[in-house]
């Protein structure tokens, strides 16, 4: 349950969510902030339960589609989301408009959401149990949150303007590293999925 952990928190990836939403926390206070992500977490973590529970059923059973061609899939849109991270970094950043009421919503869809964090929901039910993998979903979006969390924190603490600055520099870099994990588990995906298609051992 560890590696599936780690590996949908890299998919995750607190860091870079951290600095997509910079607009937001440059205009929120520090409690308006943790409530909004709190919120996105409860709506991210709701939406994956749901494709952990019935993912499965609805793609093999209301469309015919086979699982593992849905693995393949999902390895190159998230091995795309890695060539993005790496080759754009920071520059690719999205600016969220800011509307509180909607704000939660948008920061879930599709920050937090999205193809890659939906094949792994449903991977996570083929490899554990409902028990252990509902349990595996709620300790993911509780480490994203106190990350996150921490991070706002942390950076609230620092005094003077170029210690801030150079923690967003580092930050960006961290991004940029992370795409080489990410990637790797797209072409993990792919390959388990060419594998178990054709019956390759």
């Amino acid at each position: 349950m560890l590696s599936s952990i780690v590996e949908f928190l890299v998919m995750l990836n607190p860091f870079a969510l951290f600095l997509y939403l910079e607009p937001i926390r440059k205009d929120l206070s520090h409690r308006d902030f943790v409530m909004v992500i709190f919120k996105a977490s409860l709506i991210s973590f709701s939406v994956c339960l749901l494709f952990f529970f019935s993912g499965d059923l609805f793609f093999r059973r209301i469309f015919n589609i086979d699982f593992e061609s849905f693995r393949i899939f999902g390895g190159i849109i998230i091995f795309s989301y890695a060539y993005f991270f790496i080759m754009k970094g920071q520059k690719a950043l999205i600016i969220i408009k800011e509307n509180l009421d909607d704000l939660a919503s948008e920061i879930a869809l599709p920050f937090m959401v999205g193809a890659g964090s939906i094949s792994l929901s449903i991977l996570l039910a083929h490899d554990h149990t409902y028990v252990t993998g509902g349990i595996a979903l709620f300790i993911i979006f509780l480490i994203n949150f106190l990350v996150i969390f921490l991070l706002k924190k942390f950076r609230d603490s620092i005094e003077a303007r170029k210690f801030k600055t150079a923690f967003d520099k580092n930050m960006e870099v961290l991004l940029r590293l992370n795409g080489f994990f990410i990637g790797a588990i797209g072409i993990n995906m792919v390959l388990m999925g060419i594998k178990n298609l054709f019956g390759i051992a």
